[in-house]
């Protein structure tokens, strides 16, 4: 038995690599057994839209765990869902401390900010009444799976772009280029190069009917709003990039446009290959990258950026240099955590090669049976094992979807099964609802292009 802030809980399986680990969701579980003050949060995001969730803290000699719970709890409602706006209701003193730490000055200065980026307005956190607390407002998008006509689907990734021409669901042509967004400054290049896919794209059909773009990032109405591919981008070109996707897409012709979180295509690519929903990707790459498809195949219009989202309360987590938090999703889903495990393991890497270079000599020991090389791809798998017990407690999940990078060789094969097995013991109730998986061929098949051609409706 564990003891976290005063609250006991328990966890039979560590990762063998971190034994200081306190994984978020099951210290939530069991700190909410005994709490019977009732408090909500809501969260508004753009168009009114607002998700609301009611909770309790224990009160008391808990002052200290209460304070944790709510913040961690905004915490990860900002980076699943979204929002300017958070509404408190029930514990007036602790929205008064965490509208501190959200504040330009505070400890969450980095999320201030990138909700300024993402929808241009300040971030709350305002203390409610229960007279003066909004009622929720939810609005699924049906953003795919529509095959019918001649499609082109873009794929903007961070080293290649790639582009398929689909007609009634089948890709006629698709080609990969290598480009350069992340180190490039003039926004010229960056379309450009959009426009020269969508042209050849266009060229293999004999019209173009609509256009669907999958890239990493976050949109609102069709607008790169945060992206990584555009990074280098001085600020006082942001204009250029907000509208660089309808622009791009004007040069084809007057076609619908629909640029979607890549997160939410691989779910979707989940959805079209299986015809079943509740699908949670996650892609372990540079980073964590997340997307979700509800039961009927739609999105929830969530940003869904789990990397900065909590999954570790332990005092020593690793902080990630970015948003300057400690315990977030990146540094557990990503190649920053196994280069985070390695020297636990016994693994020595090169410091002047890429977080990529030292990711592969990992993999390439781990092919070989390297015991402690192996054992970071174990503990990955602890880690997700635990960290679905929060997910499930945010989205409704009956298929976990791992891919990206980290998922390659006996790597991704040991993430699954440590996952499955530590379900199995500890979480039999999440063993016999989710089929935790790595992508089958049928959704090799969808493709990521295939998929984002789907986005528009005719």
């Amino acid at each position: 038995m564990s003891n976290y802030l005063g609250i006991e809980y328990s966890v039979e399986n560590m990762p063998v690599l971190d034994g200081d680990y306190v994984p978020f969701g099951v210290w939530m579980r069991e700190y909410l057994k005994g709490a019977t003050h009732p408090v909500k949060v809501a969260v508004e995001r753009e168009d009114g839209l607002i998700s609301v969730r009611e909770s309790a803290i224990r009160g008391g000699e808990f002052a200290e765990a209460d304070l944790r719970y709510v913040e961690r709890l905004i915490k990860f409602s900002l980076w699943s869902i979204g929002g300017f706006k958070v509404y408190v209701c029930g514990c007036d003193d602790i929205a008064e401390k965490i509208a501190a730490m959200y504040s330009p000055q505070g400890a969450r200065a980095f999320d201030h900010g990138f909700v300024d980026d993402l929808y241009e307005k300040d971030l709350e956190v305002v203390a409610v009444s229960e007279a003066d607390f909004p009622a929720a407002n939810e609005a699924p998008k049906a953003i795919g799976g529509h095959t019918e006509g001649c499609r082109i689907g873009f794929d903007a990734g961070g080293s290649d772009r790639k582009v398929s021409a689909v007609i009634d669901g089948e890709s006629v042509y698709s080609e990969e280029v290598v480009w350069f967004p992340k180190v490039t400054e003039d926004p010229a290049y960056h379309f450009n190069e959009i426009v020269t896919a969508f042209k050849t794209a266009a060229s293999k059909m004999p019209r173009v009917d609509a256009i669907g773009v999958s890239s990493a990032g976050d949109y609102v109405n069709n607008q790169p709003m945060v992206a990584s591919l555009f990074i280098k981008v001085p600020r006082e070109r942001r204009e250029e990039v907000k509208s660089i996707y309808t622009r791009a897409a004007a040069e084809i012709g007057d076609v619908p446009l629909v640029v979607a979180n890549d997160g939410d295509v691989t779910a979707l690519a989940g959805f079209m290959s299986t015809g079943k929903g509740n699908i949670l990707g996650i892609a372990m790459g540079t980073s964590e990258a997340v997307g979700y498809v509800n039961a009927e195949g739609n999105v929830l219009g969530w940003i869904n950026e789990l990397a900065f989202a909590p999954v570790d309360l332990a005092p020593t987590a690793m902080q990630d240099e970015w948003s300057g938090d400690f315990g977030v999703g990146c540094k557990y889903f990503s190649q920053d955590c196994v280069i985070k495990l390695a020297p636990a393991a016994g693994i020595e890497l090169d410091p002047e090669l890429s977080p990529a270079e030292k990711l592969k000599v990992v993999q390439g020991l781990a092919n070989e049976g390297h015991a402690g090389a192996l054992d970071i791809f174990r503990s990955i798998g602890v880690y997700l094992a635990h960290t679905l017990v929060l997910y499930s407690a945010f989205y409704e999940i009956d298929t976990l979807l791992i891919l990206g990078r980290v998922t390659s060789g006996v790597g991704g094969d040991l993430i699954i099964s440590e996952c499955n097995r530590v379900l199995g013991e500890e979480h039999p109730e999440l063993a016999a609802k989710v089929n935790v998986t790595l992508p089958d061929e049928m959704m090799r098949r969808v493709g990521q292009s295939v998929a984002a051609a789907s986005l528009p409706e005719l």
